[in-house]
């Protein structure tokens, strides 16, 4: 049997629902750990007992007689040293710290302590396919959040926040792609929302996996990342003219006709789709 807990730290909710009756106290610690990045010592759950008392790491979390999604209050201190966090086991010597070089020589994704939370997530997130890849097809990860669904507007049904052209763009991208969804949320919101917007089980397109926030690293830089498209946000208001979804299929159908990726810059996709459409 699967146990799932939220753990709230910090001001934030973290889902973990990874871990098993069999596994210890100490493998949630460590699940906390990839998630907050304070290590495992460092952490005090409240409200882990046994027999009025605290938790031992040894103690299986099927002893614990947890509810589904029970909220565990944990009070600890990250440490932010490269070393004491991100670090491999001792056997592996060979990451460099680089906390000595400047900041904005590295680019964000090859700074060392983000290559070592990534391979961190790698190793331990576990992906549930929904339905196998495809020979021959290229991969498409879509953000749900103000991408597919205003998730902020309120409304009657998800249905009135869904964005427009929203079945047509995934049935038209699953001929070229396999498909998977992401978002900075729990799994369990992502399945309801999907299942809500009729994404799930639609008879014209198939969802290869789902991602969720524990699929996700933190970085810290000085610049925002890239924003690919416009966010869909007041759905009320801009249902009826946001036409972004539509557009962005044609580009989608033009690039799967290359080889190769790497020379697109993806930020400039409506410039690509004009020039192709005008020749």
């Amino acid at each position: 049997m699967s146990v799932s807990v939220i753990i709230k730290w910090g001001g934030q909710e973290y889902s973990i629902s990874s871990l098993s009756e069999e596994d210890t106290v100490l493998d949630l610690k460590q699940s906390i750990k990839t998630l907050t990045g304070v290590l495992p010592e460092r952490q005090k759950l409240l409200g882990l007992k046994v027999k009025g008392k605290p938790a031992e790491d040894e103690v299986k979390l099927g002893s614990l007689k947890l509810k589904p999604n029970t909220k565990i209050m944990m009070m600890g201190t990250r440490e932010e040293s490269l070393e004491d966090v991100l670090a491999p086991p001792p056997e592996n010597d060979d990451v460099v710290n680089d906390f000595d070089i400047e900041e904005e020589v590295i680019e964000v994704e090859n700074r060392e302590e983000n290559l070592a939370k990534i391979a961190r997530r790698v190793k331990e997130y576990k992906v549930e396919e929904l339905n196998p890849p495809r020979e021959g097809k290229r991969l498409l990860v879509l953000d749900v959040d103000y991408t597919l669904f205003d998730h902020k507007s309120c409304a009657e049904t998800g249905q009135e926040l869904m964005r427009p052209y929203l079945h047509e763009f995934l049935t038209s991208a699953y001929e070229d792609y396999d498909i998977v969804i992401w978002s900075a949320t729990s799994m369990k919101w992502i399945d309801a929302k999907m299942k809500e917007l009729g994404v799930t089980d639609n008879p014209n397109y198939k969802i290869m996996f789902m991602l969720d926030s524990a699929a996700m690293i933190t970085v810290h830089t000085p610049k925002r990342g890239v924003v690919e498209i416009r966010p869909f946000m007041k759905a009320h208001l801009n249902r009826e003219r946001d036409r972004e979804l539509y557009k962005l299929a044609q580009y989608l159908k033009e690039i799967a006709k290359l080889d190769d990726f790497s020379a697109l810059n993806h930020k400039h996709w409506e410039r690509y789709l004009s020039k192709r459409q005008h020749h």
